[in-house]
């Protein structure tokens, strides 16, 4: 398959730049891939979709505000984007515009407010393709983000970032372990009402953890998929997490991927008997058709972007001309895109 077969049309005004008035209530589009059938129903029956002896697995990292503002010495203003750490006081990041900065270069973090803090990083390098690294000096990088940060909405919300419950709307309620810079957004739709619901249904939930990265929005940029160089992701799954997984499969319940970054990690420690492993690692697993998942038997997911790698993912789990079929009638019923839209509930895999 090729890059052009996952395009499709989008109205802009379908990009959701905000996020419900109320969390979960979001629409869901339920598709069928064995009676090829889908609908629209409202979030909160996501419950009923499951049945005692089920699990979802869901992960539980958490976004840092890893958006930051600064200025030079000359006073002009620079972009920080922090991608992943490479000490306790080092990262790797982004700058904007990285040219104005040169390596030794000391930079004071701006407030929220874009009053100068106390806080300040210097530019340890960085490389021809503009991947640099800062070293934050204060050494306090916890305190500095908490201080200084701006939650990382992505590229296509066209907004600012100090929109005050972002804070709170891009993070799930589950989120536990710090270092993400991208919500795993298929978890935002959830309240603990709703898991208390599958809760009280025999639903077990099970937890892992894979810090999304901004790699997640990198396009693809060849026409063969195959040549695509697929962004890599850490993630942790603990034995008790794994012992969940098996004791579901063996108990003949199905299991659930909240997430396109949830799926990557257990398709990543499963076997070709559909036993999982305990791991923690970095993954680059990329699934596209004719790939057979072999981990999980639903998919909860949001509408992701055209010629992205996630929808070729979903459409590896659930059928491509399904999925694009699903896609179009997503826009016909003019439901929210991306990572503040609505979602998708697959019931079986292909």
């Amino acid at each position: 398959m090729h890059t052009s077969d996952f395009d499709y049309e989008l109205p802009e005004e379908l990009i959701a730049q905000h996020p419900p008035e109320h969390r979960g209530d979001s629409r869901m589009l339920v598709l069928d891939p064995a009676a090829g059938s889908m609908k629209i129903v409202p979030f909160r029956e996501f419950p009923d979709y499951f049945n005692a002896g089920d699990l979802i697995a869901v992960n539980n990292t958490k976004v840092i505000k890893a958006r930051l503002f600064a200025r030079k010495e000359s006073g002009a203003k620079i972009e920080i984007m922090l991608l992943s750490p490479v000490t306790d006081t080092r990262w790797s990041c982004l700058l904007k515009p990285a040219k104005r900065v040169a390596p030794g270069t000391v930079l004071r973090l701006l407030e929220p407010t874009l009053r100068e803090s106390e806080k300040s990083v210097r530019l340890v390098s960085k490389d021809i393709d503009g991947n640099c690294i800062v070293e934050f000096l204060e050494h306090d990088v916890e305190q500095t983000l908490a201080q200084c940060g701006h939650m990382p909405l992505p590229p296509y919300i066209r907004r600012t970032a100090d929109y005050a419950p972002d804070a709170e709307r891009y993070q799930t309620v589950y989120a536990k372990t710090p270092g993400a810079v991208a919500a795993p957004t298929a978890g935002l739709h959830f309240t603990k009402e709703i898991l208390a619901a599958l809760a009280e249904k025999g639903v077990k939930e099970a937890e892992l953890t894979l810090h999304v990265g901004q790699g997640t929005f990198k396009p693809v940029t060849v026409e063969n998929i195959e040549e695509h160089p697929m962004h890599s992701e850490h993630f942790i799954l603990s034995p008790f997490t794994a012992g969940l997984l098996n004791g579901t499969r063996r108990a003949g319940g199905r299991i659930a991927a909240v997430g396109t970054t949830s799926l990557r990690a257990l398709e990543s420690c499963v076997g070709e008997d559909g036993c999982f492993e305990a791991a923690e690692k970095d993954t680059s697993i990329f699934i596209y058709p004719p790939y057979k998942v072999k981990s999980i038997d639903m998919l909860l997911t949001n509408f992701h972007l055209p010629k992205s790698t996630l929808l070729m993912l979903v459409s590896a789990f659930a059928g491509y001309e399904l999925v694009m079929e699903a896609y179009r009638y997503a826009v016909k019923e003019r439901m929210r895109f991306f990572s503040y839209g609505d979602c998708m509930l697959i019931l079986n895999r292909i």
